[in-house]
């Protein structure tokens, strides 16, 4: 069952290594703006996009699997039937805990089984928009 409640929402935001998959290079997305807002508020973000070198002044990774860096949680910014691909990348690494799909983004299917992987799994809300109401 993903998360609902607010206190495991405000138990995941309290985790700062985010890896977002699909983050945008381009100023006024919201794969941009919300990665950044993270940024601005404290969290080391980790641009994956394979289309980028560097997002952020940082380095963009091609895949979750390229990052070496040890990550928390996935922020996904891309569409629902990619999903299942992102979740079997991040069941690949030992280091995830949560795996967070943004708003309009779910696949019922692969957050099942993450969490029967042990994994956390929050879908179809925005990590800025529940930043701002629990944290902020």
């Amino acid at each position: 069952m993903p998360v609902e409640s607010d206190a495991e929402l405000r138990e995941i935001l309290g985790m700062t290594r985010v890896a977002v998959v699909g983050c945008s290079s381009t100023p006024g997305k919201d794969a941009h703006e919300i990665p950044k807002y993270l940024l601005d508020n404290g969290y080391e973000v980790i641009p994956v996009n394979p289309t980028a070198d560097e997002i952020f002044g940082r380095t963009a990774y091609d895949s979750l699997a390229a990052v070496e860096a040890e990550i928390d949680v996935v922020n996904v910014f891309r569409p629902s039937d990619e999903v299942e691909g992102i979740v079997d990348d991040a069941l690949a690494r030992d280091d995830v805990a949560v795996v967070w799909t943004q708003l309009n983004i779910a696949d019922d299917e692969a957050a099942a089984r993450a969490e029967d992987a042990g994994l956390r799994v929050v879908q179809d809300k925005c990590i800025k928009v529940e930043h701002q109401r629990l944290v902020s």
